[in-house]
């Protein structure tokens, strides 16, 4: 059992929102001197979610909870799961294909990390956590003849959505309006990427028009502590959602129209919390929960097909017809019911939705143990006079309106929206009643920036544990696509207002930006150390 801080009893109110990026007209109180909030801010994932492993394995441990409850051996099975390279025939890592976008959850979380900033698109090559997007640049919705995870690998005899091969990624340079350059004379640089995949990359007939398709790449996130933002109440994500209403600050109308959600998550009561675009709810039907699923092709006793194209069809007629899948597929697949016609029996394989079943329940409940109990690293040198002068600055500056520090977990009675677990099933870890300070107001807003994100919407993204990328990823690129090599990057990719509007943190880069060189390294070195 690992050794943790006692916690004082401070009552510590993250910030109240004001415009996005503007100043809290009700900043959050401070505790009588700097040495009680550092020992309450230090456990970034409260009592039951913290580690205080600073080496590179800091984002793999288990939180105190999972280790209290007597989980420890479901989690270290559960993480094999995540680390071992999946197969066609090895159980019990085996079921990969026909299609995948990954064969190991670990290759584009490298480190259980953010993924990495690439220069080409091959999902063998490590760290590469990029997911093509496919849209129609018309409407925003997804490529319907291929996945909304567009999958570039393949079993034989059957092939990917997209060659690979064919995609291409440019790094370009970018020049804001301040000419990458602070008042004091200091420059930095921003680059941007841009993706190219060309028509006969494509291995089905394409849904929408090739000239309306424009492409993006979205990278993986950190996933250490994603069980403490799921026991967040879904009523305190309300209340900050209206609390942003209310301040008059821009939000995503297909998620919050002027005083109650626009939208739930499927056919639940649950907000979204999950993923950029914030496309998922309950974290037992998020990212994780699927992508052990989609991203390898590997069945479940919830999930009995495949995931390929969005309209399944699409890819299941294409490879039926093909006279080199039909030559191997008895040889891929001897098991399977024939009819003697290979066309229709491939196309009923591919578009099966009671296929048999190759992860036994018990391993995807190691999985989603693992996968809620992964704690957050604690903070770091919080009683540093420089790190104490940044977390200063990052509150005046107005970053903690959308980087939120802290909330307040409720019982944790969590939900599965596939009914496989039930409300506070006690087999996975729970998290009831902790402060935790992941820096994120889990709302979605708008930067501006040049070949923006799918939408322009995107969740800000938790800051936590961020720090210590280097050393456990091997890299420090930030932002969605990876564009920010550096902290200062980042910050000054939110200040843009030449890409059809003006980005919701504008206010705060401009304050940034005036900041002496000191303060400026200050403040990275706060969020360094958070």
């Amino acid at each position: 059992m690992k050794q943790h801080l006692t916690v004082l009893s401070v009552a510590l109110l993250a910030a109240g929102l004001a415009v996005a990026c503007q100043p809290d007209p009700e900043p959050q109180p401070t505790p009588p001197s700097p040495a009680d909030w550092v020992r309450v801010e230090t456990l970034a994932g409260g009592e039951l979610g913290t580690t205080f492993n600073q080496s590179a394995s800091a984002y793999e441990d288990p939180t105190p909870a999972v280790e209290r409850a007597g989980m420890v051996n479901a989690f270290k099975y559960g993480e094999m799961f995540f680390e071992h390279t999946v197969t066609q025939n090895n159980p019990p890592f085996n079921g990969l294909g026909p299609l995948y976008v990954r064969s190991s959850c670990e290759s584009c979380h490298p480190g259980y990390g953010h993924g990495r900033r690439m220069n080409r698109y091959r999902a063998d090559d490590w760290g590469n956590g990029y997911l093509l997007v496919v849209y129609n640049t018309a409407t925003n919705a997804y490529e319907a003849s291929v996945a909304g995870m567009p999958q570039t690998k393949a079993v034989a005899p059957f092939k990917p959505s997209i060659d690979e091969d064919k995609i291409n990624i440019a790094w370009l340079g970018y020049t804001d309006e301040w000419g990458n350059r602070f008042p004091d004379g200091e420059t930095y640089e921003l680059i941007y990427p841009e993706v190219t995949i060309p028509e006969d990359a494509f291995y089905a007939p394409l849904a929408t028009p090739y000239a309306q398709l424009g492409f993006r790449l979205e990278s993986t996130i950190g996933i250490y502590g994603t069980g403490l933002l799921d026991a967040i109440p879904d009523d305190s994500l309300k209340a900050q959602y209206q609390r942003e209403a209310d301040a008059g600050a821009d939000l995503n109308p297909a998620i919050w129209a002027g005083s109650d959600w626009a939208s739930l998550y499927g056919n639940t009561n649950h907000p979204k919390r999950f993923t950029y675009a914030l496309s998922r709810g309950p974290l037992q039907d998020a990212a994780g929960a699927n992508a052990i699923w989609n991203i390898t092709n590997v069945t479940r006793s919830d999930r009995r097909k495949h995931y390929l194209s969005l309209t399944p069809s699409i890819y299941a007629t294409t490879a039926s017809q093909d006279p080199e899948v039909q030559a191997a597929f008895y040889d891929y697949f001897p098991e399977w019911n024939k009819t003697g016609n290979p066309e229709t029996d491939i196309y009923n394989y591919l578009t099966c939705d009671t296929l048999p079943v190759e992860m036994s329940d018990q391993d995807y409940v190691n999985f989603m143990v693992w996968h809620r109990g992964l704690a957050v690293p604690a903070a770091r040198n919080l009683d540093d006079s420089v790190v104490q002068r940044g977390r200063k600055l990052f509150r005046e500056l107005g970053c903690a309106t959308c980087h939120r520090p802290s909330w307040t977990t409720g019982d944790d009675r969590f939900s599965d929206p596939n009914n496989f677990f039930v409300d506070g099933d006690s087999r996975l870890p729970r998290y009831p009643n902790q402060t935790i300070w992941p820096y994120s107001d889990m709302v979605q807003h708008r930067l501006y920036m040049k070949n923006d994100i799918r939408t322009g919407w995107c969740r800000t993204t938790p800051l936590w544990g961020r720090g210590l990328a280097q050393i456990c990823s091997g890299h420090s690129d930030r932002l969605h696509d990876c564009r920010a090599r550096t902290v200062i990057e980042a910050i000054m990719w939110h200040g843009c207002s030449d890409q059809g509007g003006v980005s919701d943190a504008r206010w705060t880069v401009e304050k940034f930006r005036q900041l002496s060189k000191a303060d400026r390294d200050a403040v990275v070195k706060f969020i360094d150390a958070i």
